[in-house]
């Protein structure tokens, strides 16, 4: 008998990221690395583009013209995706409604979550920022 690969859905992340201060948009940064997690611990593949391209070196997200650049980038990606999970314990932001409006053109699932209903979110917050937001290259070579 041969073994089946299972493939998860593949969905993408969407969640607040640009903020109306640096402390709103840190919140939102630990915020969507929550929603990636429980999306991973759902037995999905998540893509949440709002952390990736706004990485240092790939775009700016201040730059409007490079911010919209992102967004397209990853509603591109997300035509790919079996749905889009909106979370939304934090609002829905215009970037969320343009990824939301995107997806129901193409006549892709939605769904509404929160993180609230499975854990106390302030507390995840702040354990997530008292940790170190980086990673050791050299422990994951050797």
């Amino acid at each position: 008998m041969e073994d089946k690969i299972i493939s998860p859905q593949l969905v993408v992340i969407e969640s607040p990221f640009k903020g109306s201060d640096w402390g709103e948009t840190r919140r939102n940064i630990l915020y969507v690395r929550l929603c990636v997690g429980d999306s991973l611990k759902r037995g999905e593949a998540p893509w949440a583009s709002h952390i990736f391209y706004t990485q240092t070196g790939i775009l700016d997200d201040s730059i409007p013209e490079e911010r919209q650049r992102g967004i397209d980038a990853g509603v591109a990606w997300g035509k790919s995706a079996d749905l889009r999970a909106v979370y939304g314990d934090f609002g829905i932001s215009k970037g969320m409604e343009y990824g939301i409006k995107a997806a129901e053109e193409i006549g892709q699932e939605v769904v509404f979550r929160t993180l609230r209903e499975n854990m106390n979110l302030d507390d995840a917050l702040k354990q997530l920022d008292q940790t170190p937001q980086y990673i050791d290259i050299g422990k994951l070579l050797f």
